[in-house]
């Protein structure tokens, strides 16, 4: 309950751009939704805009959009900006996040770390267990 709210009350820091420069985000997207992945991205890119140290944790239909060959709905253009959720994932990525999928994605699968995107890794569960752990995490999930 206390990182809930504590992820609240910085989520609003974060977006009048406070301190963001000292938070760090973990986004996670499990949801098979494109426009809930997309918006996903374009706040998390707002978030490393602001400042804030990222990674993104793409899990289950989520780790779709970290595929070479990805389905459709990761890679249509979605209005109003004509933006897919890979194609702005990629540009997080440029701009300094790290993406990673679920230990479980690929071997769920049936396929190995050549599925992925280049700059795309596999999520260690100590590590990321550790970072969503830190008190000074603010974890989004969509």
């Amino acid at each position: 309950m206390k990182k809930t709210l504590i992820a609240a009350a910085t989520v609003a820091g974060l977006a009048t751009g406070a301190h963001a420069e000292e938070k760090n985000l973990v986004t996670i997207v499990t949801s098979p939704e494109p426009q809930t992945q997309l918006m996903s991205m374009v706040l998390t890119m707002q978030a490393v805009q602001q400042g804030a140290t990222t990674r993104v944790l793409l899990c289950g239909p989520g780790g779709d959009i970290a595929l070479k060959d990805a389905p459709a709905s990761v890679t249509a253009p979605q209005p109003p900006k004509g933006m897919s959720p890979q194609g702005l994932m990629s540009k997080i990525m440029e701009a300094g996040a790290t993406v990673e999928v679920c230990a479980i994605y690929l071997p769920g699968k049936g396929v190995g770390p050549e599925a992925l995107l280049d700059g795309v890794g596999v999520a260690k569960p100590p590590e990321m267990a550790g970072a969503m752990l830190a008190d000074d995490t603010i974890i989004w999930s969509f």
